[in-house]
């Protein structure tokens, strides 16, 4: 093993501005931030130099393509800590950096006006500053060339008001030598996506399920027809799971049993059989004609569609025969199904990423993707993607979406921390989350704390959903109706992105396949179920005022103004946001108890909520419909899990959305 290096020398430099700090950074510039079109970008940095001199900073950014850099003033917010804030306005990867300067003028400006305040001879410094803005006239052009010159001449015949003159500041600020100019050691990036990648709701549904004949497997078709179900729950995105031709080999039975009968339908992320693999549609499906139809359907009622992507296949996918040395194969010649001891998945062969094919493997996976965009998909929901290469999602999110920068991807790795946050600085739009398991309030206001708060703000959006084909939690099935509402409320307002699996959601469907699983009874993965989708007990119309009060209120379409309210019972959960373009802020509080009325006081920070603490205040229930008038940063809140087991309130006038609304008993 190599030695290390022995640490460079010191050089000799006479600059003496430091500058440190700079958010948002993630991993020293390694990787880049996120933020979506119109979404403030605030850079903080310290810059600082010795003595008593003042410094000045600039944020210097440069948009996408070939557009020219742009500077931003920085403004010092104390501490010795600055400030500026720019909003992209196009999609695309933006550098940014911060410089600083010895701020010669100003460091002169404020010492004269303080002896002239003490009323000492200034006849010198005003000499000196007469130097400073000449020198500044000189380089300038314009008006500013002139009033710099006239200033000059003022200063040099010995008059005072020049040190004020009108104007004076900001054409200094313009014209000022900055020499020597300290830039910052790194060019920072910033990936801009478009607004869905930060806001939106999810809903999953099975295509085969979908048809109105139960003894009939489901179409595209059929699939299309229920979209307007989906659209009047207010959903702004249908997520299909994989729609490929599923292998036969070693085909999964209903309930995950390992062996299968004829006739029974497998799992769809069994992928690839003799009728095609990856960019295939299964035939019982349809053809990529009524995809097509189906994605212009979903857009027809104001839905984007997302489509699984899983990077796996099935023993007699095509490229098991075509590619065999992207697979790896064991001593005895047979290729390594997948396993998760003691689960074993012989439908599945995991794709080997470090073959000696790997190029050529690489591009024909990116290509999968460029293959659904062009039949007008830009989300792709990822299957475990922390099975593969983190360096192979960093190539091919960031290959993708500079073709195509509106390309969203959402991970699905429910796995160690360090490993979802690892794919998302990889690149991918959204991740899902512990949402499922973290039930508590302390749990969920220590997570959601971690998951708002920078660094992580920075690199990681969730995407909570209560349930998936994967996981039906223990509360859910044994928390009856009043937890699917509460887990819908939390979902929808702590993360402006969540999702649902349907109908087995709205249905309330809480069957688990044995005690202690989370497996549902006859779970979708492996046949299809017949819903009754006007069931009377449904949860859609409380979905679609949940769904109608996020948009009608922008607080709750972002996460970094989350704020946590302590309650004096543990049972609430207390919370809000602000909308940082001034919109009307929203305050929810949920009893996290299913099975009893829970009461107590919250304690608002009223500033955060920019409420007057001298006077009273309103507050609109969205859910309940009722209103209260309250005074002071405690009041008191009573939550019966069999009626509403929450409140979203909107604070200080009426929101925008106001209709009566039943109570969901």
């Amino acid at each position: 093993m190599a030695p290390p290096e022995r640490p460079a020398a010191v050089p000799r430099d006479p600059t003496r501005v430091v500058i440190e700090g700079v958010a948002p950074e993630i991993d020293a510039g390694r990787f880049p931030a996120k933020r979506v079109v119109g979404e403030s970008l605030e850079v903080e940095a310290d810059v600082f130099t010795d003595g008593h001199d003042l410094v000045a900073a600039a944020l210097w950014v440069r948009p996408p393509g070939d557009e020219p850099t742009v500077e931003h003033a920085m403004v010092p917010l104390g501490n010795d800590r600055w400030s500026s804030t720019v909003v992209p306005d196009r999609l695309g990867r933006w550098a940014f950096t911060v410089v600083g300067w010895v701020d010669r003028f100003g460091t002169w400006r404020h010492g004269t006006l303080r002896k002239v305040e003490a009323g000492q001879d200034v006849d010198v410094e005003l000499q000196i500053g007469a130097e400073l803005v000449r020198a500044a006239a000189g380089r300038a052009k314009g008006p500013d060339a002139t009033l710099l010159a006239d200033v000059a001449s003022v200063l040099e015949e010995g008059d005072a008001d020049g040190i004020t003159a009108d104007g004076l500041e900001a054409a200094m600020r313009r014209w000022a030598s900055r020499e020597p100019l300290v830039r910052y050691g790194r060019t920072l990036e910033v990936v801009v996506e478009r607004e869905r990648a930060g806001h939106g709701a999810w809903y999953e549904f099975f295509p085969r399920s979908a048809s109105p004949d139960p003894d009939r497997h489901g179409t595209l078709a059929d699939a299309a027809d229920r979209l307007p179900y989906v659209a009047s729950m207010g959903f702004d995105v249908v997520y299909l799971p994989p729609i490929h031709p599923i292998g036969r080999e070693f085909r999964k039975g209903p309930n995950n049993s390992v062996t299968s009968a004829p006739g029974d339908l497998g799992s769809p992320w069994g992928i690839g059989a003799e009728e095609g693999g990856h960019t295939a549609v299964h035939p019982e499906l349809g053809t990529l004609d009524d995809l097509d139809a189906f994605v212009a359907r979903a857009s027809s009622l104001g839905m984007e569609v997302a489509l699984d992507i899983a990077f796996q296949c099935a023993p007699d996918h095509p490229w098991v025969t075509e590619h065999p040395e992207w697979f790896r194969h064991r001593p005895d010649g047979t290729i390594q199904y997948a396993e998760n001891p003691p689960k074993k998945y012989q439908d599945i062969y995991p794709i080997d990423f470090e073959s000696e094919d790997w190029e050529a493997l690489w591009d024909a996976l990116a290509d999968v993707v460029r293959f659904w965009i062009g039949h007008g998909v830009t989300i792709f929901r990822v299957d475990n993607p922390h099975t593969k290469p983190f360096r192979f999602w960093e190539w091919l999110i960031a290959s993708i979406q500079a073709d195509h920068p509106e390309a969203i991807f959402l991970s699905e790795a429910f796995t160690r921390p360090k490993v979802m946050h690892q794919l998302a600085k990889a690149g991918f739009s959204q991740s899902y989350t512990y949402f499922a398991w973290r039930q508590s309030a302390w749990e969920l206001r220590e997570y959601f704390t971690e998951l708002t708060t920078p660094p992580l703000v920075d690199a990681f959006r969730p995407n909570a959903w209560p349930n998936t084909p994967d996981i039906l939690t223990e509360q859910l099935q044994h928390g009856g109706r009043p937890v699917f509402v509460q887990r819908l409320v939390l979902a929808a307002t702590l993360s402006a992105n969540y999702g649902i699996y349907g109908p087995a959601f709205e249905l309330v469907a809480h069957r688990a396949v044995a005690p202690g699983s989370e497996e549902y009874l006859d779970s979708e993965k492996y046949q299809r179920r017949v819903w009754d989708l006007d069931a009377p007990h449904s949860l859609r119309h409380l979905i679609a005022r949940v769904n109608d009060i996020r948009r009608s209120h922008p607080a709750l379409l972002q996460n970094r103004t989350l704020r946590f309210h302590p309650t004096d019972n543990e049972q609430l959960l207390c919370y809000s946001k602000t909308d940082p373009a001034g919109g009307v802020p929203v305050l929810v509080v949920v009893n996290v108890d299913p099975h009893h009325r829970q009461s107590g006081f919250v304690h608002l920070d009223l500033e955060t909520l920019g409420v007057d603490p001298h006077h009273r205040y309103e507050v609109h229930d969205l859910l309940g419909a009722a209103r209260y008038s309250w005074e002071g940063s405690a009041n008191y809140v009573e939550l019966d899990p069999e009626v509403l087991p929450a409140h979203i309130f909107a604070i200080g006038r009426p929101s925008r959305s106001e209709s009566d609304f039943e109570h969901f008993a």
